[in-house]
Parts: C-alpha cells; sequence; structure tokens
C-alpha cells in the first residue's frame, strides 16, 4: 500500500484515482443491497467491514508494506466525533437497503447537499448561489415525485434512509470545521476511522440485540458458497471504497470527487432498475428520478462554476466526503 501526496500527482494519477472512486462506490451500493437481501444483520456487517479494514492495514504496517503511522490519541481524539457520525450514516444507510430500491436509495441520497446548506446558512456560511440552491431544490423536488410514485414505498426504508442523510449531513459539516484530517493520507484516515469505529459498532450490536443471533445466521449461511463470496466482495469493497473516496479527495480535489459521486449516483441508478429486482416501474417514480438526477448533474455544475470563479486557493468542500 502506497500513500500518495499532492505533491506526487500526475495526471494519470488523478484520472486513475476518480475512475477507482467512481466504479467501487457504484460496486458497493449493489454488493451492500446483495448482501443485506440474504443477511439482514446490517450493522454486523458493518462492523466486519470495518474489522476487516484494521487489520489489513496494520498488518500492512507491521510487515512495511505501508507508511502508515501508529494510532496517536491527540489524532484519535480529534477524529472520534468524525467516525461516529461517519459510521452511524453507513449503519443506517445499509438499514435502508433492506426496504428501499437502488433508485430510490441513491434518490434519497442526494438530498445530503440540501441538509448541508440548510445547516451552513443558520450556522452562519451565508447563502448558496441561485444555481447551487436551485439545483439542490430540484434534487429534492424530483426525490418527492419519485417517492410518491414509488410501489414498493417502505416507511421503515424511507425512514433509515433520511436518517442516514441527517447523520451524514454531521459528519460532513464536523469535517469542514475541524479539519481533523490535514496532514494525514489516505490510509491513515481509513486506519483511524475504522479503529474509532469498532468500540461504537461492538456496542451498539450488543445493546440492539443483533448479536449473538447475527453470529449463529452467519456460522448457518456459511455453508452457502454463493453468500461467502458475495460477503467477502463487500469485506474487500469496504476496505477499497474506503481507500478511493479519500485517495480521490488528496490527489484531485473536493470538487472532482463530489461529481464523480454524482456521475456514479446515474450510473447505479439506471442498473438499478435492472439488477436484483424489487423496482416497480412506473411513469410519476421514473419522472421524479430523472428529475432527481437532472438536479444532481446542474449541481455538480454549478459547483464547477463556482470554483472556476474563484481566486486559487485551498478550497474545503465538505460534499468531497459523501459516498
Amino acid at each position: 500500500m502506497e500513500q500518495f501526496s499532492v505533491a506526487e500527482t500526475t495526471p494519470y494519477l488523478s484520472l486513475l484515482a476518480a475512475l477507482s472512486y467512481g466504479i467501487s462506490s457504484m460496486a458497493m451500493v449493489f454488493i451492500n443491497k446483495a448482501v443485506i437481501m440474504q443477511y439482514a444483520h446490517s450493522m454486523t456487517l458493518l462492523t466486519l467491514q470495518q474489522l476487516a479494514t484494521t487489520l489489513l492495514v496494520h498488518i500492512a504496517r507491521r510487515t512495511g508494506h505501508t507508511k502508515a503511522k501508529a494510532i496517536e490519541m491527540t489524532t484519535a481524539k480529534k477524529l472520534l466525533p468524525v467516525s461516529l457520525f461517519y459510521n452511524a450514516n453507513v449503519a443506517f444507510a445499509l438499514a435502508s437497503l433492506k426496504g428501499v430500491n437502488i433508485p430510490m436509495y441513491i434518490a434519497i441520497k442526494r438530498l445530503t447537499p440540501l441538509a448541508v446548506l440548510i445547516t451552513g446558512f443558520f450556522s452562519g456560511k451565508g447563502k448558496p448561489t441561485t444555481q447551487v440552491a436551485l439545483s439542490v431544490l430540484l434534487t429534492a423536488l424530483g426525490c418527492i415525485i419519485a417517492a410518491i410514485g414509488d410501489f414498493s414505498f417502505d416507511l421503515f426504508g424511507y425512514s433509515m434512509a433520511l436518517t442516514s442523510v441527517f447523520f451524514q449531513t454531521m459528519y460532513l459539516v464536523l469535517v469542514e470545521k475541524s479539519g481533523a484530517e490535514d496532514g494525514l493520507s489516505s490510509i491513515e484516515i481509513m486506519f483511524y476511522n475504522s479503529f474509532l469505529s469498532l468500540p461504537f459498532l461492538l456496542f451498539l450490536i450488543l445493546i440492539t440485540g443483533e448479536f449473538p443471533s447475527s453470529l449463529s445466521l452467519l456460522f448457518a449461511k456459511s455453508h452457502s458458497f454463493t453468500f461467502l463470496v458475495i460477503l467477502t466482495l463487500s469485506l474487500v469493497m469496504g476496505i477499497v471504497l474506503n481507500f478511493t473516496m479519500f485517495l480521490c479527495t488528496i490527489v484531485n480535489s473536493a470538487l472532482t470527487t463530489t461529481i464523480v459521486g454524482v456521475l456514479k449516483g446515474v450510473g447505479s441508478t439506471t442498473l438499478g432498475f435492472v439488477v436484483l429486482g424489487g423496482v416497480q416501474v412506473h411513469a410519476l417514480n421514473v419522472a421524479g428520478l430523472v428529475i432527481n438526477t437532472a438536479g444532481g448533474l446542474w449541481y455538480s455544475y454549478a459547483k464547477y462554476q463556482q470554483k472556476k470563479n474563484r481566486p486559487a486557493k485551498l478550497i474545503s468542500d465538505v460534499e468531497a466526503h459523501q459516498k
């Protein structure tokens, strides 16, 4: 495992990082959906993903395959709140996939910029540009229209997805304010995040009663070769997704990561209609998803124009950490 800095960035590396993040992010949605369809214990799944990440980086560090530093208490304290919000976001997102089809899941997750803008406005960041505000409102309108036309509407799934949006917003705002990630490599950020997550996740699966029944089901499912392959893919892709997300942000820019995320969403929405099932096609639902996607693309263009018209400086953009 190598670590990268801005100084080492080449056009090839920038393109590779962006493509890797887009592909892994899109693949992760479908893989997690496939796992959840057979193994409903989403928090145990997230715990296994974070445990696999922690062990891999630790082994790589001890064997000299990465230059990542050991855990430092000062940095760990700064990143602890970020890690808690991050994992709450992912946990509720996984739970939502139990009842929400992939196109609607992506549409709901596109509400995050709206929540971030509202939070920023009330925290004194000022008004967004007209294009940004209108594109975000269009995205939200599309989500509402799509939900009205969703014949497979699942109240629990929608509630979990909206709760995930809330925690993702808190995570993004906290990252922007704390600047806790400055000076850390993509490997180190991933290592801290996964390591700090484990006590929190273990506590959750115990108090919710998910453990030990989740472990019993895992052993029962272990006789299925198909399930083991999907679970292994989920664990591996959890590592790949976190790494490529942070890497793309480091070697490119926050804006690039945002645009890749939106384009990934377009591809995932399209594939979601034909892969893994669960989508009942309705004109209102499709129209809402088209409007939602158009809003997402308009938002990316508006952010690009905003970045283009600013003086050259370091820009902290919370949307970079959306997944």
